[in-house]
């Protein structure tokens, strides 16, 4: 299955990077859409375990996928990346509700 990434919530305070601060992650699946918002870890162990697939949609309609990624401190997280370049795009994008 494959979702697309809609929107996020940060949390507050000090954080290793940016994407460490991402609490929440808002998607639909353009397939049957199906919407939900879950935890960056639970998207982070979806991708992780069953293989799931998530990307971002840019202002032009550029995908950019989303990878799983873990700081040396063991905090999961997870970040998208295109040719083969991790980038910005899920800070880029507006809260969730």
């Amino acid at each position: 299955m494959a979702i697309r990434i809609t929107c996020i919530n940060k949390s507050g305070g000090y954080h290793q990077d940016p994407h460490h601060a991402i609490d929440n992650l808002g998607w639909t699946n353009e397939a049957t859409g199906k919407t939900g918002k879950n935890t960056r870890l639970q998207i982070y162990d979806w991708m992780k375990t069953e293989n799931g697939t998530a990307y971002v949609l840019d202002r032009a309609g550029n995908k950019a996928y989303v990878g799983t990624r873990e700081h040396s401190n063991g905090t999961k997280f997870v970040q998208t990346f295109a040719d083969k370049v991790w980038t910005d795009n899920l800070l880029s994008l507006p809260e969730c509700n």
